[in-house]
C-alpha cells in the first residue's frame, strides 16, 4: 500500500474551497513551525492562532515560545490579520496525561497521547470561535509523524463536528522555509521538543 501523502491531501482540500476562506484554528507549537506555514495559510483562510502547550517544560521555556510566536505574527507581513489566542498553561495536565510512559521513545505512545491532548483542546477552541477547520503546526516537525497526526486530529474533529485539515508541513521546503523567516525575524529556535522527557532526544529545530 502506497504511503499517503498528507500535503497533497492538505491542496486538495484547500483547492476544494474555490474563493472560499473558512476560519481555521491553528494550534501553533512554536514560532519555528509557525514561520513554515503561516503565510500560506493566512491567504486561504481566517486564521486563529491557539498556543496551547501544557507540555513544555520548564515554564521560562514556555514562556519564550509564546513571546517569540507573538513576534512572529507581528512581525510577519501576512496578507490578512491574524488573530492570536494563548490557552492556560497547566504543565501538570500534560505529566498526568502521560504517566507511565515516561520511558517511551520520541514518536512513540507519549507523542500520541500529547499530540491527543493539545488537539482536543485546539478542537474546543474551533467549537467556541465557530471555525470550520482545525490544524497544528506540529508537521513541520522534521521528527513529527503527519499520518499519527492525522489519525489523532481526524477522530477528535469528528468528535467535535470541526474538520481537521490534513498537512505536512515539512514538504515542499517547508521546513527550510521556517528557518529563512526565523532568521530573518530573530525568532529563537528550540533544539527539543518542549516535553521533559525529550531533552536527551535528537534536536527538533537546531538554535
Amino acid at each position: 500500500m502506497n504511503a499517503v501523502n498528507y500535503q497533497k491531501l492538505y491542496e486538495r482540500t484547500v483547492a476544494a474551497l474555490g474563493e472560499r476562506r473558512p476560519k481555521l484554528l491553528l494550534h501553533v507549537c512554536c514560532g519555528p513551525c509557525a514561520a513554515a506555514c503561516l503565510e500560506e495559510l493566512s491567504a486561504r483562510f481566517d486564521v486563529t492562532i491557539f498556543f496551547y502547550n501544557p507540555n513544555i517544560a520548564p515554564a521560562a521555556e514556555y514562556d519564550r515560545r509564546l513571546e517569540n510566536a507573538r513576534r512572529l505574527v507581528e512581525a510577519m507581513p501576512l496578507s490578512h490579520p491574524v488573530r492570536f489566542l494563548a490557552g492556560e498553561y497547566h504543565p501538570e495536565d500534560f505529566l498526568s496525561a502521560v504517566k507511565g510512559l515516561e520511558g517511551e521513545p520520541e514518536g512513540g505512545a507519549r507523542c500520541r497521547v500529547c499530540f491527543a491532548l493539545r488537539l482536543r483542546a485546539a478542537a474546543r477552541a474551533a467549537q467556541e470561535i465557530g471555525a470550520e477547520f482545525f490544524t497544528t503546526t506540529l508537521t513541520t516537525g522534521p521528527r513529527k509523524s503527519a499520518q499519527t497526526l492525522y489519525e489523532v486530529g481526524k477522530v477528535i474533529g469528528e468528535e467535535a463536528s470541526v474538520a481537521y485539515l490534513p498537512s505536512d508541513f515539512k514538504k515542499r521546503g517547508g521546513y527550510e522555509h521556517s528557518l529563512a523567516v526565523c532568521a530573518a525575524y530573530g525568532i529563537y529556535r528550540q533544539n527539543y521538543c518542549g516535553c521533559p522527557f525529550s531533552h536527551s532526544g535528537a534536536p527538533e529545530h537546531k538554535s
